[in-house]
């Protein structure tokens, strides 16, 4: 599904976004990430683990645009995971999802996970020397590495952050490193959120 983007400079340079969702994704980190990037003009394209619909982890379906399988990792600037259980659980499992991590993290694209979706990143070996951050309940699983309680942390091309209730702030900041600041002062406008 294609949404107008804002017009303006920024959508010259258009930025393709890739989301992946796994059975269990948690939805407020899921659709809030995707409304914001689609407002900013970011091309986003959700890509399912699995056919069809998927439920999420408070029972709310959605269809993804694409099959993770029909995607070239090579068209996007930036990969983002939500968190959720099982979400994380299943993302962490699916060695697509490990090989898109592994070519993106190779090309120093970005690369974004929020809750406890940065256990994948780890798995994949992506925050060794990273500092980033998580939800509380995998902090325990997330060792040896720099972590933050900060609400969102940025460190090269990793973007971390911590809950469905940091969801806004992490989208608004993923427009900003995509971007600019400009244009995500200019999405908040329309959007109001406590920054």
């Amino acid at each position: 599904m294609w949404v107008q983007p804002l017009a303006g400079p920024a959508v010259l340079c258009m930025k393709k976004v890739l989301v992946i969702l796994a059975p269990g994704f948690e939805e407020i980190e899921t659709v809030t990430v995707v409304d914001i990037l689609r407002r900013a003009g970011a091309r986003v394209t959700l890509a399912g683990t699995e056919d069809g619909t998927l439920r999420g982890s408070r029972g709310i379906n959605l269809v993804p645009d694409s099959r993770l399988n029909d995607v070239d990792v090579d068209d996007f600037d930036m990969v983002i995971l939500p968190g959720g259980q099982p979400g994380t659980s299943n993302l962490q499992k699916d060695e697509r999802v490990r090989a898109i991590l592994l070519k993106m993290n190779q090309d120093d694209k970005k690369i974004a996970a929020i809750c406890a979706a940065p256990v994948v990143l780890q798995s994949a070996g992506l925050l060794e020397s990273k500092t980033f951050t998580s939800h509380p309940s995998v902090k325990d699983e997330l060792k040896d590495v720099p972590y933050s309680e900060n609400r969102v942390v940025v460190d090269g091309n990793i973007i971390t952050s911590r809950s469905p209730g940091t969801a806004m702030e992490f989208a608004m900041k993923l427009v900003e490193i995509l971007f600019d600041t400009a244009r995500m002062e200019t999405v908040n406008k329309g959007v109001m959120a406590k920054l």
